[in-house]
């Protein structure tokens, strides 16, 4: 064992889209993948159970998709998965992982004997399953069917059944596998359940675009060596982007001090007041 620095590596996004019927989860994973590849959708693959439903976006490009047919037992999932990933898919679209869970829950009900203890035959393929998932080496968008969901609160002695919000079609916990959870409501807009990015945390809600997925790459495209943090000096727009790209990479703060230093004179040379006439032509000095 070795005690080691911490360090942020490149990644590949695991993250989850939940939703009613018809609120666009397709739509959106898909928009997600083509940023997530750099608008190359030849390299995004559909694990499709929604009946040929991802065939209705075809517009957006060429991508891949494998229909899946019942059962959908999780080792069929992972079949499917292997599939793509042989073929050298880059980002791969579950749609839907709810699917899954229904065919566990269907098998656990068959079982004979203790239904509690039964679950232990159930636990290992639902892990099997996520897991397959995590470890991949490619990009994952998985969706998920939500509901309503209920809880029984005593009013004047009397057990009432009351909303407490929508809740997904997957096992309880799921969503805490993921890197970045979004919730998209029935007028297609999406706000992040959880987010370990901080790239949409408290942010307001708001529509997916391909643009969203480009967002989640560069976040995922940690620069791995000197000559990428130079690149990303000089493509700082903003002192508050600088001093976020100088913490980010301790590794290079006395390497690339110099360009550090040159690039915030430049940026605060940029926002001088009295560089500027008060119409707003420069003055050349």
């Amino acid at each position: 064992m070795k005690l080691r620095k911490s360090e942020r590596k490149q990644a590949k996004i695991k993250m989850a889209l939940q939703g009613s019927a018809g609120a666009g989860k397709t739509m959106s994973a898909l928009l997600l993948a083509k940023g997530l590849t750099n608008n190359q959708l030849s390299k995004v693959a559909v694990i499709d159970t929604e009946n040929g439903s991802s065939d209705l976006y075809a517009h957006l490009g060429e991508y891949c998709v494998l229909n899946m047919q019942p059962p959908y037992t999780p080792e069929k999932y992972i079949q499917a998965i292997d599939i793509c990933l042989e073929a050298g898919m880059e980002c791969i679209v579950v749609d839907s992982i709810s699917h899954c869970w229904d065919e566990l829950l269907d098998f656990h009900s068959k079982l004979p004997g203790n239904s509690f203890t039964n679950w232990n035959k159930v636990t290992p393929r639902q892990k099997a399953f996520v897991d397959k998932i995590l470890q991949s080496p490619a990009h994952f968008i998985a969706t998920m069917r939500t509901k309503q969901d209920y809880v029984l609160n005593q009013k004047n002695g009397k057990y009432v059944p009351e909303k407490v919000g929508l809740k997904a079609v997957q096992r309880d916990g799921v969503e805490y596998e993921f890197t970045l959870v979004f919730d998209i409501d029935s007028k297609h807009f999406a706000t992040a359940s959880k987010d370990r990015t901080n790239l949409f945390n408290g942010k307001p809600e708001f529509m997916i675009s391909a643009s969203t997925g480009k967002r989640v790459l560069e976040w995922c495209s940690v620069p791995n060596s000197q000559e990428d943090v130079l690149k990303r000096i000089n493509e700082c727009l903003s002192i508050s982007d600088l001093m976020k790209l100088y913490k980010e990479f301790p590794q290079f703060q006395q390497s690339l001090n110099a360009q550090f230093q040159s690039k915030k004179k430049q940026l605060e040379n940029l926002v001088k007041t009295e560089n500027f006439s008060q119409n707003g032509t420069h003055i050349s000095k």
